[in-house]
């Protein structure tokens, strides 16, 4: 077991309860009726309570998912999350928490009105509401939000090997759990911020730089996600500082989230890079920088996207011939061209 890795995290364990304002319909709700067995068919449940009063509680707890998402891995049910981070997301959790319990305060204040409303919007179905309703400290029994943090330690060397097993398991999965997140993340992007883009503002890099951010606080997970890091700074340092990113500007980012896309190849950049390839190098093969950026043209094959009129012909600048020998071999095999060329 590495652990190396276990010393620089630390598990955190998220714990919120909503409650659904859900009741389990029962035969006596129907007045008698015939009803098919439970064997054959099961009863659904019915609302108590209007649905749209319990929304902000998704919310927050869809923040606080958000918000270990962005800096953690999935770890043993919970996440994991570099040490150093713990203290600045734990203040989050708590800033959240506090608005989670003061919406839980307000709601309960006016729970009575609330089930009152919702029976005379629903006046022919009164009886089967009215027979479920619960008390409000009941329902305050059913919402909490908590996090617990702890220190994974792993068995001593001395116990059997099954003992052991599990967690190390667990602990070897964090890299490829982590590049799965970030195609998840990457996948998200290209369809919101990049696919049939001609042009995008400085807000379509937003994505990239959480996951960015995210890869490097955990780079002590996998040898791999170091360079991988590094291959995204190295793109953003390549990026104008301002105005629209178009053109082999673009192309380059659309390249990168296509490779961000595939944690397989990821992964396999990753180790050539480990292995002495620069980071530039797969970045030459989506933009050359040849000084003259206004008459740079890029050659797009397939079926024209929308806006394609707008977008500046570049020629063969970015052409298969030009990409470095070194790394031509892997780059069309990991690098979808997604309509790009």
């Amino acid at each position: 077991m590495n652990d190396t890795i276990l010393n620089c995290l630390m598990a955190i364990n998220l714990d919120v309860n909503i409650w659904t304002a859900r009741r389990k319909l029962t035969p006596a709700d129907f007045g008698g009726a015939d009803l098919p067995p439970e064997e054959l068919a099961s009863l659904g449940s019915k609302r108590i309570c209007d649905p749209e009063e319990l929304k902000i509680f998704g919310t927050l707890k869809a923040r606080a998912v958000n918000l270990l998402d962005r800096h953690g891995v999935r770890f043993l049910g919970g996440w994991g999350i570099p040490e150093e981070k713990a203290p600045v997301l734990v203040e989050e959790l708590d800033r959240i928490r506090a608005e989670f319990l003061a919406a839980r305060d307000t709601f309960l204040t006016r729970y009575d009105d609330a089930v009152r409303d919702w029976i005379a919007r629903h006046g022919e179905w009164e009886r089967i509401i009215a027979d479920s309703t619960v008390s409000a400290d009941y329902v305050r029994s059913r919402m909490g939000f908590r996090w617990q943090v702890y220190r994974i330690v792993p068995p001593a060397p001395s116990d059997v090997e099954p003992v052991a097993q599990g967690l190390a398991e667990e602990v070897r999965g964090l890299g490829r759990t982590l590049f799965d997140e970030v195609a998840k993340a990457a996948t998200e992007a290209w369809h919101k911020c990049y696919a049939g883009r001609s042009e995008v503002t400085h807000k379509a890099l937003s994505p990239l730089r959480t996951i960015h951010q995210k890869l490097a606080g955990l780079t002590f997970v996998e040898p791999r996600v170091a360079p991988v890091t590094d291959l995204i700074g190295t793109a953003f340092a390549n990026l104008p500082k301002r105005g629209r990113i178009q053109g082999a500007h673009l192309l380059m980012l659309q390249g990168l989230v296509a490779l961000l896309r595939d944690p397989s190849a990821l992964m396999e950049h990753g180790q050539r890079i480990m292995e002495g390839h620069r980071p530039s190098d797969l970045l030459d093969a989506l933009l050359r920088q040849d000084g003259d950026t206004e008459n740079e043209r890029i050659t797009s094959a397939g079926e024209p996207e929308k806006g394609e009129d707008d977008m500046p012909d570049l020629g063969d600048d970015l052409a298969l011939d030009s990409i470095p020998r070194e790394i031509m071999p892997d780059l069309q095999p990991v690098l979808p061209n997604c309509g790009l060329w």
